[in-house]
């Protein structure tokens, strides 16, 4: 049961992490994976988009990297038990607008996986991110909430952007995780890192110095 008025890391909520592309699951959300898979209460990834835009390599070949490399840091976050990702197949820097056939399509689907999987928590990229994929994964988020027909929180993480304002949301913060597990899991991430697939979509070197713990943000009632 979700109670609004309790801090989150008292409650057992079932999580399900909602990622704008491979990386940003470790970057803004490793621990909170790491921590509800361990208590049981991990129920899934799922990806926005194909990760089809990052290089100028043949679409299909990276498309099978990035998922491979994105199922190696969800089990070096979550354990060999975890579910494996799922995708929406969005095209990278292409979000479908909201009201759009396309994203109300992708809105039920996301809220039938809630309510199959049982799922009490969202935690999505913030909504005043700056790149649109991290958007339109947190519209997306909210219009699932709408139809979920269940109780769900949504809970924004941060991987481009400075926190939003304290009269705005509320913030919850996780516990810290293992030494060196995030960047373990991060480094699966090697088209991200390296220029193992020519050019293209290189990770910051600040980026990659990533905090023990995850902060969440509560939007609070208007």
């Amino acid at each position: 049961m979700v109670t609004h008025g309790r801090p989150l890391a008292r409650q057992r909520l079932r999580w399900l992490i909602l990622a704008p592309h491979a990386d940003d699951e470790t970057l803004g959300a490793g621990a909170l994976i790491a921590q509800s898979a361990k208590a049981r209460l991990f129920a899934g990834l799922i990806y926005l988009t194909d990760g089809s835009g990052s290089h100028a390599e043949p679409v299909g070949n990276l498309v099978t990297v990035r998922k491979r490399e994105a199922a190696a840091a969800l089990r070096r976050l979550a354990g060999r038990d975890a579910p494996p990702p799922l995708y929406l197949g969005w095209k990278d820097a292409a979000p479908a607008q909201p009201g759009s056939r396309a994203f109300d399509r992708a809105a039920r689907t996301l809220a039938a996986l809630c309510r199959r999987k049982r799922v009490d928590a969202l935690a999505v990229t913030a909504l005043h991110e700056p790149h649109c994929d991290h958007a339109a994964a947190a519209q997306l988020a909210y219009a699932a909430q709408k139809l979920a027909k269940r109780a769900i929180v949504v809970a924004e993480y941060l991987v481009w952007s400075d926190p939003p304002a304290p009269r705005s949301h509320r913030t919850h913060r996780t516990a810290p995780m293992l030494a060196g597990q995030r960047r373990q899991a991060l480094s699966a991430h090697r088209s991200q890192l390296t220029p193992s697939h020519g050019p293209g979509f290189r990770l910051p070197m600040e980026q990659r110095r990533m905090p023990t713990c995850d902060t969440l943000y509560l939007r609070r009632a208007p």
